[in-house]
């Protein structure tokens, strides 16, 4: 034999065949962490655009005439006799201890101790349940109509549908649930125009209070939604695969069940996330409307009361909300995509 030296090719390394064995738990901490890096840079946007609101929440609470010396010492309570950069780190630190600030309409009142969390944690829950109710509603009825027009299009089923989501979109949150309320509380008597809750009680308790907002939302979010739904059902229809299952005599029903709803719905998933990002922050209006007292009625309320913690806080939890429905509707794209997995 020459002497030349036969190459042996030994097994992967350690590390190489924990990244070959562990993709998709590499693309969830990855995620993870730009969903934190994320959450940071909102968090200097929310303190920053709260920061340069005219005035200090001092100033604002107690009014023009109050005493200089009880303004400066509501100021202090509050950090507010310090640079701005001071307190974002303070802001910070108290987040990493759990903890989202004092309420300065509370100090104002006198109270030794203000935490935030206990003032927006009922309202977070009422918006949180109206969020899931009209999910549970607008999931199901986004995907059928949506495929009943992608797969009827051009026929009388599809101009329908189209029709009535276009009436919706072009319609605000606040004219539906005025037509709403003139129908079903004017009209027929049937539903309460003011969604009251007792503090404490849970929304779903009287479930009645919730029909009206949960209508308004459909109305608005299931119209373009199904438009979404719709177009992606269209080209799925065109695909390749869909063609050939159709050359192979697979029935009808059968081919839209197994390839065109399925391969539908994965893409879907990100519209559906943006649908409930708007069910969680864009509620504001519907809120209003209907007295409902959930997080968007108190931001409004924090607002025009310029009540500075408050606000950051809710900034901060809807922004936490936002990212973490983005990396679930990620994470759950890839396992609903084999090809994708294997992008990873």
């Amino acid at each position: 034999m020459s002497g030349a030296a036969v190459e042996i090719s030994g097994p992967p390394v350690p590390r190489e065949r924990e990244r070959a064995r562990h993709p998709f738990a590499r693309f969830v901490v990855r995620r993870l962490a730009q969903g934190v890096v994320t959450l940071l840079v909102a968090s200097v946007v929310i303190f920053l655009a709260t920061s340069v609101i005219p005035g200090s929440p001092a100033t604002s609470i107690l009014g023009h005439s109050a005493n200089p010396q009880a303004v400066r010492v509501l100021d202090h309570r509050l950090g507010y006799d310090k640079p701005v950069t001071t307190r974002y780190v303070d802001w910070l630190g108290h987040l990493a201890h759990g903890s989202l600030g004092n309420s300065a309409i509370l100090l104002a009142q006198g109270a030794p101790k203000a935490p935030v969390w206990p003032t927006i944690r009922s309202p977070l829950a009422n918006s949180v349940t109206l969020a899931l109710v009209t999910t549970l509603f607008l999931i199901p009825i986004s995907l059928t109509l949506g495929v009943i027009a992608g797969v009827k299009s051009g026929r009388w089923p599809d101009h329908v549908i189209s029709v009535m989501s276009l009436v919706f979109v072009a319609l605000p949150e606040f004219v539906v649930a005025t037509i709403l309320v003139a129908v079903f509380f004017v009209a027929l008597d049937l539903l309460p125009p003011v969604s009251v809750i007792a503090p404490g009680e849970w929304a779903l308790t009287n479930p009645k209070v919730l029909v009206l907002p949960v209508l308004t939302l459909l109305a608005v979010s299931v119209a373009w939604t199904v438009r979404l739904v719709r177009v992606g059902t269209i080209e799925v229809l065109k695909s390749d695969y869909v063609q050939t299952a159709r050359l192979h005599g697979i029935s009808e029903p059968k081919v839209l069940r197994r390839y065109v709803l399925r391969n539908s719905l994965a893409p879907s998933i990100q519209i559906f996330a943006l649908s409930v990002q708007y069910l969680f922050g864009g509620v504001i209006i519907t809120e209003v409307v209907f007295g409902y007292p959930g997080i968007g009625k108190q931001l409004v309320d924090a607002v025009n009361s310029h009540d500075t913690s408050v606000i950051q806080a809710i900034a901060l939890v809807l922004a936490t909300i936002y990212i973490l429905i983005n990396i679930f509707a990620d994470l759950l794209v890839v396992l609903l995509v084999p090809k994708l997995r294997t992008q990873l």
